[in-house]
């Protein structure tokens, strides 16, 4: 009996055992955090230049993202916020190339700086806020025209024109459309609406808006705009993206999947892609 039950104990050591559980996986993650600016620019594969463009007794400093594709492709012109010409509004535009666009961005801060610099000339953000606050509107418009028109005429454009603006460059993409006739399409981040109102009939290209909901400043003006564009007869398309604030289209690239900013700046595209695509009859990438 005692030889049974210590072989029995012995068995009970050899014999198969339950193996432990795996440990659960990692929840995969939700699509990565975009980029920093410097990163996309450094491992961008596009042609990139600096470009000068005379406009009277002025020049234009113009960062220029060409895209990589086999025929002419349409040119969009891209309004910094009130920062000026930063690394971030150049990623942007690099982004714009890589969506088969000819992407200009000019520094309207050109000649502005300390000693007659550009954007990079100012001492800080804040001091290149206060230059942008000093343009004078009428030149800003001129040398937006001039940009435009040297942009048309670039071997790689096909003369087509789109223009975006963040935060005062949004502003100025609204102003803007109703100060040229051959826009085909306008799009306004975050910025406000024509101060007179007789710049509304002028506008003779659609408008699409992207507001942040959280971002009352701005977006308390939507609807109002909404009105008068409609009384004028015009296209203007705004979508206010639920919880996202003023900047989201910059503050969503840092922001974790899920974030409303994120969220935002994700839909912004895409949509900005479709409308692009539409616009110019091209397929987008």
């Amino acid at each position: 009996m005692q030889t049974f039950l210590a072989l029995a104990f012995v068995a009970s050591f050899l014999a198969p055992q339950d193996p432990k559980p795996a440990p659960e996986a990692a929840p995969k993650s939700a699509e990565a955090k975009v980029a920093p600016p410097e990163a996309r620019l450094d491992a961008s594969p596009r042609h990139h230049e600096w470009i000068d463009v005379a406009s009277g007794a002025e020049k234009v400093h113009c960062f220029v993202a060409f895209p990589e594709v086999k025929e002419k492709a349409p040119v969009v012109l891209v309004l910094h916020e009130n920062k000026g010409l930063t690394t971030w509004v150049r990623a942007i535009a690099d982004d714009l190339a890589a969506a088969g666009y000819v992407a200009v961005a000019p520094d309207l801060l050109s000649g502005k700086g300390p000693n007659g610099g550009n954007t990079e000339s100012f001492p800080s953000v804040d001091a290149a806020t206060k230059g942008i606050y000093a343009l004078d509107p009428a030149q800003v418009t001129a040398n937006l025209n001039a940009v435009c028109e040297h942009a048309k005429k670039l071997d790689a454009s096909n003369g087509k024109l789109a223009v975006a603006g963040f935060c005062w460059g949004g502003s100025q993409t609204f102003e803007f459309a109703s100060c040229r006739t051959d826009l085909a399409v306008a799009f306004v981040f975050y910025g406000g609406a024509p101060k007179e109102k007789d710049a509304f009939a002028r506008i003779a290209c659609p408008v699409y808006g992207f507001y942040g909901e959280n971002d009352n400043r701005i977006t308390a003006g939507v609807e109002p705009t909404k009105d008068v564009m409609k009384s004028a007869g015009k296209t203007f398309e705004p979508v206010i993206y639920a919880g996202a604030g003023h900047g989201f289209f910059r503050a969503g690239e840092s922001a974790e999947p899920g974030d409303a900013n994120r969220k935002a700046r994700d839909e912004a595209w895409t949509r900005v892609k479709a409308i692009l695509s539409a616009s110019f009859a091209a397929k987008p990438k």
